[in-house]
């Protein structure tokens, strides 16, 4: 038997489990990832840097010395999808529960509070001594006080451009960036007019001041900007960039060492003032979700927020063998620089392209779905994207047919559909329950998975008929030869079903897909109330790559798995 190289990850904090094949040599493309991205942070009370996780629905403390990691608030707490937070002056922690509009008290003890359920969207938020403010993302946003022992809200101002992570200013006012207008705002705590203090800053996301009162502002972009602003002292403007595409949020310990997060990419990063890094929890994939490879090798990964591709897989490079360390670092940290930022955590990020999730390659170009409900076609040499088409309920696998056009499996629809090259949308199946994945074999047939009825089925005519049922949460799908492959999510397995004879065999066992074994995280809403995309559906996609091998998202620990036929016995 085989096994991938063992390291701890976010699915086995041990590394003890290891997928297994009698089959197939299994070897990680990316190291596994530690973070399920990484969203809104603060020091708490023990001196620990406290980390969001929208993805996962989780909170976890990161020794920001040792990198050790400890989950702190599970994914089958009552908070959903936490995306920023905050300690009070008595150390409870509050928590801004995105996608269901909650904001939440967690005491010392560990017992949670609800504190309001009237914010929506709530995203920044920030404690003054034992107040508590918080912003909503959303366009007209408001920016209320909450008070966690009653009371109704109190609104201090509305007409937000989509607000974010904010902060009392030295001066005594809350600062909080509007996304969308590119601007920083501030109001006094108790009420007042609100005021522009900065304009045309870049893509803020987040609002930080240093402990010599500098305001730092977090970008979103793919470069890692972030702008000093000297607001009372020179009044002067710097930009420094950080190579960390994605920012998300800041926080500065006793010593004034800048920690920042990243969205698209996870992990924890100290940044220096002049843009060196030191990754103290490296970054890595936050799914990934659908998977493929190009003709030039090149493997890409859909991971919600952002085109990603193994580092070693890069425009033909070899796929194979065993990943590489950040240099200096061991697994968790790593000394400053930053040669090669692209590739953080052996990935590299080619464009953010949010809410991807399937993914096929066709030539040059490669073909998304999105959470949004869209599909695109996105051209990595010329950084172009075309919409093709848009309003689709949860589209996820997709695939090019016989005749080139897009065949998506629509989930939420519980249909297949297809995309012509005029961009038309016909109807090739419905009435399916959830279909995940589609696929075609040689001779042109269509073949999906669908995980609520556990079966693969072929689509004849528009007519669903089962190849295969009794499967355990089936998603990925891909046919090599005449075997068609499914990861069946629910048993962490690889299912070889042959299409001439119907039998079939299990080639890969204890797969590192789905949330981590004994964890049920609790069911999240897939939209937000403002139409903006909630929290990612799991996928572990599955793609067939040269010498018969295999590629999977194993969404369970942020890697992508390639499994080649192992050499048979002399």
């Amino acid at each position: 038997m085989t096994s991938a190289t063992s390291l701890p990850s976010r699915f086995d904090e041990t590394g003890d489990t290891r997928a297994r094949s009698s089959r197939r040599r299994i070897e990680r493309l990316t190291p596994p990832s530690r973070l399920w991205g990484s969203n809104g942070v603060a020091f708490g009370p023990d001196g620990r840097l406290y980390v969001a996780q929208f993805l996962a629905g989780q909170i976890s403390a990161v020794d920001p010395a040792t990198g050790d990691i400890e989950v702190i608030v599970p994914m089958d707490s009552p908070v959903q999808s936490p995306d920023d937070l905050a300690f009070g002056a008595d150390g409870a922690m509050y928590i801004a529960d995105l996608v269901p509009g909650r904001v939440w008290r967690r005491s010392s003890r560990g017992e949670y509070t609800l504190v309001s359920d009237q914010v929506t969207n709530p995203n920044g938020i920030t404690c003054v001594g034992n107040r508590l403010f918080v912003n909503e993302m959303k366009p007209d946003g408001r920016l209320m006080e909450l008070f966690p022992d009653g009371g109704d809200p109190v609104v201090l101002t509305a007409g937000l451009a989509l607000g974010n992570a904010m902060q009392l200013g030295p001066d005594g006012h809350l600062y909080y960036p509007h996304m969308v207008s590119e601007q920083v705002w501030r109001i006094p705590p108790d009420g007042g007019v609100p005021e522009v203090v900065a304009q045309d800053v870049h893509q803020p996301v987040a609002v930080r001041f240093d402990r010599g009162g500098v305001l730092h502002v977090l970008s979103r972009g793919v470069e890692g900007i972030v702008t000093r602003l000297d607001l009372h002292g020179t009044g002067s403007r710097t930009l420094v960039t950080s190579g960390v595409a994605g920012l998300d949020n800041a926080a500065f310990d006793t010593e004034n060492r800048m920690f920042v997060s990243s969205y698209a990419s996870g992990g924890i990063t100290e940044m220096l003032p002049d843009g060196r890094i030191r990754e103290v929890v490296p970054r890595g994939l936050g799914g990934p979700y659908g998977v493929t490879i190009d003709l030039g090798g090149t493997v890409y990964a859909a991971d919600h927020y952002r085109l990603a591709s193994p580092a070693a897989s890069h425009e033909g490079e070899p796929t194979g063998g065993s990943y590489r360390e950040v240099a200096g670092g061991g697994p968790y940290g790593g000394s400053y620089g930053g040669s090669d930022r692209e590739a953080a955590g052996g990935v590299r990020t080619h464009a953010l392209l949010h809410f991807a999730h399937g993914i096929a390659a066709d030539g040059e170009l490669l073909h998304l779905t999105s959470q949004y409900g869209d599909v695109r076609t996105h051209d990595p040499k010329r950084k172009a994207t075309r919409e093709r088409a848009t309003g689709l309920r949860q589209p996820l696998g997709i695939a090019v047919g016989p005749d080139g056009s897009l065949v998506v499996a629509e989930a939420g629809a519980g249909r297949i559909v297809a995309i012509d090259g005029n961009d038309a949308l016909t109807v090739l199946a419905d009435g399916l329950d959830h279909p995940v994945d589609v696929a075609f074999d040689r001779e042109g047939r269509c073949y999906v998975t669908d995980d609520r009825l556990g079966a693969v089925l072929r689509i004849d005519d528009g007519t669903p008929v089962t190849v295969a049922d009794g499967l355990g949460a089936p998603q990925g799908l891909a046919v090599l030869g005449d075997e068609l492959f499914t990861v069946e999510t629910a048993h962490r397995r690889l299912r070889a079903i042959s299409l001439t004879t119907g039998d079939s065999r299990i080639d890969a066992e204890d797969l590192p897909v789905g949330p981590p074994p004994g964890v049920v995280p609790r069911a999240r809403p897939a939209l937000f109330a403002a139409g903006l995309p909630g929290a990612p559906g799991r996928f572990a996609g599955l793609a067939v790559a040269p010498e018969d091998s295999l590629l999977l998202s194993a969404d369970g620990e942020g890697t992508v798995l390639r499994l080649t036929p192992s050499p048979a016995p002399s």
